[in-house]
This record gives C-alpha cells, structure tokens and sequence, in this order.
C-alpha cells in the first residue's frame, strides 16, 4: 500500500512543544534570568507540586529513572548479598538498579493480560535476604498494590513502585506514588510527563529516606563541602524543572486523551489481538497500549506497509540479558515475561495523536489476515 496520507508516528516529541511553546519560552527565560543553573529555587518548586499530584508528602529529583531506583535501594541501605524482589517483565533499568547496589534480583513473573507481577509469585519469592520488593505500573497500569502491601506488611518489607511509566494513575482512587513506600518516576521525554532531556525523581511519605537521597544525588552532601555518605551525582536540571512544572499542569488533561484512545482501541480492536486487561477500580494512563499477536512481526510489517509505526516492548526480557546474567536465570524460567517477549506489539498512542491517526491504526489492525 503507498502511504500517501503520511506516516502514523509511535511518538513525536514536537507536538508538546508546538502547544506549550510560549510557556515554555517563558519557563526558559525565568531560569535563565535567575542565574541558578544547579539546583536552587526551579527544582525545589517542581519537587513540592509533584509530591502533591502524587498525593505524598516530600519529593527528590534527580537525573534519571534509573538513579531514582537505584537512590532508593542506597537510601534503604540495600547492598552486597541482600535480595529485592522484581518483575520478570519491565525494562531492563529496573534491574539494572538492583544490581548496581550489588544486590540479587529475584524475578516474579508476570501475567501476559495485565503485564505486572503475579502478587502469589511475590509471596513465593520472599526470601531471608529479601530486603525490599520492587513493583512496576507496567505501561501506566498500576499493579495489585492491596496484595502487594499485605505481603510487605507481614515480612516488614518497603514497597519501592517503579512508576516510570504511570505518572498519574490511579488505584482504587490513590496516585501511583502514594500507594508504596517509595516511588521512582522517569522524565524521559516520552513518558507521560516527559521532560525535554533525561530527568527523574523519588517520591515518599518517609522524610528520612528523602534526605538521604537528598545527600546521595549531591555527592553525599547536605551542607556545602561536607560530605558525609559516599554519594553520586544526580540532580535534576533547573531547566527540566521549570519544563516539567509547565507539563504538570497539563498532565490530568494529556493523560485523559490517551485513554479516549485506547477505549477506542479496546472498543473496536476486539478479536483481532490479544488486548490489554485492566483491574477493577484502576485507572490507568496508557504509556503503551500493548497488544500480543502470536504473528507479531508480520502485523508489524503489515502495520508498516500501511504508513504505521509500532514498538516492541520488550524483546528481550532483563533475566535473559547479557547485562543481568549474574542474576542466574535461563530461558523457560519465567513463561510470561518470555511469552510477552515474544509476541508484544505496542501500539501508537498519545495526547496530540489525532483521530484520523487512530482510524488509520484501527482500519490496518482490523485488515490484518
């Protein structure tokens, strides 16, 4: 098929840019204007109005997603021989944190309809040396967090909720970020609230945890030139800030046009795919809409012969990477995470995807024979 009408892009970072210009220019000159290039007022701000959205109490930026899990884990003191708990299915950065600490991940696996964590393997995979257990909002979908915690509460174990992909989502009424005891989120600028560059934050109810991360990010550092911990450098641009308090305010209303969408893609894709589950009471927020296809590359090709764009999200699970070998796992030890490995097909979605987009990727899925 020629592709005449354009190609359905999977993301396009412009469009956030071309509705928020002017206020984001206006973002830029007032960091700029400050002379505070380094922490200081911008970050602060960011860090107090999205503890709020979070519906937490205290906030910690940094320069990443992968350093707001891995400060959480130093913070919690979680080091060389102790254990944490994780899904076998999630991007490899989630293990990636545990295993710079020198920790052991111990993988659950996964449900191929929900994609997070069956909370009966997480129970099961407690162990003596488990120190923490590790739950992701897997493609914005918050996970069963009401078993996750009853598991955590009878083992004295801190829930830390990889949330890079669920800025806004909510469980049975709470924001993601308040339903553990420490949440991670990344900025990168396609995630739902997305910065411009790399950017990350912890949010937590636990003031000490947040301090210590605090001094973590700043090369141990509290005051300056004393250094009290063996920290890192991770801090959250003032630039990032500022344009993240811009998109902050939009993010309720971005999130609720990524869900129009996959209602429609729920609605009108039944039959030709296996389609994303949700839990009664969540509401999620639609980082990936994930459909499995046993047929995968094909209606990928298909997808593109017809001008459309698709991810696969992700075809290599973390405990059969290279880069978490240590861990110890081999194929056919955690079925779901392989199954959806090898037949996840993510589809286009987003705030500013227009609606004949959405006709288009629905009409191509819907011929696929």
């Amino acid at each position: 098929m020629s592709n005449e009408a354009g190609t359905v892009p999977y993301f396009d970072a412009r469009p956030a840019w071309t509705e928020l210009q002017a206020e984001l220019e206006a973002a830029w000159r007032r960091v700029m204007d400050s002379g505070r290039y380094i922490l200081g007022d911008e970050p602060e701000r960011f860090e107090a109005e999205f503890a709020a959205f979070c519906e937490a109490r205290f906030c910690a930026g940094c320069g990443n997603g992968l350093d707001a899990l891995r400060l959480i884990l130093e913070g919690y003191g979680i080091g060389p021989g102790d254990e944490v708990v994780v899904p076998a299915h999630t991007f490899v950065a989630t293990w990636l944190a545990i295993l710079q600490t020198g920790a052991k991940p111990v993988a659950v696996d996964v449900r191929p309809g929900s994609f997070n964590a069956d909370p009966e393997g997480i129970a099961a995979a407690v162990r003596a040396r488990t120190r923490a257990i590790v739950v992701v909002h897997m493609y914005g979908q918050p996970a069963e967090m009401e078993r996750i915690r009853a598991i955590a509460e009878r083992h004295a174990l801190p829930i830390i909720e990889d949330a890079a992909q669920a800025h806004g989502a909510r469980r049975n009424g709470r924001r993601v970020g308040s339903l553990g005891d420490a949440a991670a989120f990344s900025f990168y600028p396609a995630k739902n609230l997305g910065a411009f560059g790399d950017g990350g934050a912890v949010v937590s109810n636990d003031e000490r945890l947040i301090r210590q991360i605090r001094k973590l990010r700043n090369y141990g550092s509290e005051i300056k030139y004393v250094h009290d911990l063996k920290g890192g450098n991770s801090r959250l641009d003032p630039l990032q800030a500022a344009f993240l308090r811009v998109r902050l305010a939009r993010l309720d209303e971005w999130n609720a046009r990524r869900a129009a969408i996959a209602a429609r893609y729920r609605a009108e894709l039944t039959g030709c795919c296996a389609l994303p589950e949700t839990d009664a009471g969540t509401d999620p927020v639609w980082h990936v809409f994930a459909v499995l296809h046993r047929e995968r590359e094909r209606l990928g090709r298909h997808l593109e012969g017809h001008g459309i764009q698709t991810q696969r999200h992700y075809p290599v699970p973390p405990h059969l990477s290279g880069a978490c070998a240590e861990a110890g796992y081999r194929r056919g030890e955690m079925p779901g995470a392989e199954e959806i490995a090898e037949t996840e097909l993510s589809l286009p979605i987003g705030p500013h995807m227009p609606a004949e987009h959405v006709d288009r990727v629905i009409a191509a899925v819907r011929s696929f024979s």
